[in-house]
């Protein structure tokens, strides 16, 4: 095998869940041809978090290397809405939904992905073009016990839920956009493998050479424990603002950060710096992608003043009027207040004195507050500290 296939193979496979198979991928590398690299996403919802571009990050590598990439926009497939790894039917989306939702994902694609060298296609483009006969037929080519060896199907009907039939016609409509744009590799989730090996099943009925499968880990959220994802509240959105995207970075574990090193930027954690130092330099980078290169600076330098150097005078902080607080405050009623006036966050009595006063975390200019019924007044200057990414400044 020539060297430089050898390196491209190395660099195509770091990081994946699983290849099938590493052979036909060094095959199609040894053509010497630009590979048709297709990754495929239904607009379901505005909200993009780093976890989706897991799958970005790798088709990236593809296109350093000289391969096309094959965005599918899925505008007809995300209107039956796909079951992977769902306990229950996805709600119908508008096409007005759908469209707006393709323009965000585009936009955030292409801060990762090579605009250039990104080929951008609508899989509706075809299927609204089929007409039923062509519908049966496409169905024909695959059996209802292949449809029905899907884990989440099995699952669904063992609970005595429902699988209705639109959602059986998911993974055949997915594997006949690889039909159509001639994929030589599809790339997704582990709760794609199914639907991408039925893109490979559909391909040899057509008499094509089969596209390689390529399935990517799901990212861990910020706690470490569970996939990203909002309804877990350990998400870092690519439309967060930069400092709140820095610091999100910033919290999560040594161990975590190599892990998002390689599956986010395709690259090692570098031993030799300080593990603190490496994260940092990981926050600044994710943080440039997604918004410039100067905001990533400075959301850098914004949260080193605040929780490196322990210095919050200089910070862009959240501002209060002092003038415009009640009389004979309680340490409870303050700390409530900020959140509130702040941060639009809302928060119990006993959520704030068991995890923010009585831990001392709440600190006036640098004075703990640990007792929630003593009395406090801030004035215009002061600065409250609530937790490790919160504080106020009373003006």
């Amino acid at each position: 095998m020539p060297p430089d296939v050898d390196q491209a193979l190395a660099t195509l496979c770091a990081g994946t869940e699983k290849v099938l198979s590493p052979r036909e991928l060094s095959d199609k590398l040894r053509e010497g041809r630009p590979l048709r690299a297709k990754l495929g996403l239904d607009p379901t919802s505005p909200d993009i978090h780093l976890g989706h571009t897991v799958v970005f990050e790798k088709l990236r590598q593809f296109q350093e290397l000289g391969h096309q990439a094959v965005l599918i926009i899925g505008d007809f497939t995300a209107a039956i809405g796909d079951p992977s790894g769902r306990s229950a039917t996805r709600p119908p989306l508008s096409r007005e939904a759908i469209l707006s939702n393709a323009e965000t994902y585009t936009t955030q694609a292409f801060k990762v992905l090579d605009k250039d060298r990104t080929e951008v296609v609508f899989n509706g483009e075809w299927f609204r073009k089929m007409s039923f006969e062509d519908v049966l037929r496409l169905n024909a080519r695959v059996t209802m016990q292949q449809m029905l060896q899907r884990d989440d199907f099995r699952k669904r009907i063992d609970k005595g839920q429902e699988v209705r039939l639109h959602e059986i016609q998911y993974p055949i409509v997915q594997g006949w956009d690889s039909v159509e744009v001639q994929a030589d590799v599809e790339l997704g989730g582990t709760d794609q493998l199914f639907n991408l090996l039925v893109g490979r099943d559909l391909q040899k009925e057509e008499g094509l050479p089969q596209q390689v499968v390529m399935t990517m880990p799901l990212l861990e959220g910020t706690d470490g424990v569970k996939k990203m994802s909002k309804s877990y509240d350990n998400y870092v959105g690519v439309s967060d603002p930069p400092n709140e995207m820095f610091g999100k970075l910033m919290s999560i574990s040594d161990e975590l950060m190599t892990r998002y090193y390689l599956l986010l930027l395709g690259e090692p954690c570098d031993g030799n710096l300080h593990p603190m130092e490496a994260k940092k330099q990981l926050a600044q980078r994710i943080t440039s992608r997604f918004h410039s290169p100067q905001e990533g600076s400075s959301a850098r330098e914004d949260w080193e003043t605040r929780f490196s150097r322990k210095d919050l005078a200089g910070s862009d902080l959240p501002e209060l009027g002092a003038g415009e607080l009640p009389g004979e405050l309680t340490v409870l009623r303050l700390v409530a207040h900020a959140y509130q006036a702040g941060f639009g966050q809302e928060k119990s009595n006993g959520e704030l004195k068991k995890q923010f006063i009585s831990t001392g975390a709440v600190q006036l200019n640098g004075e703990k507050l640990t007792d929630p019924n003593a009395r406090v007044q801030p004035e215009a200057g002061d600065i409250l500290r609530l937790s490790k990414k919160h504080s106020v400044r009373f003006s």
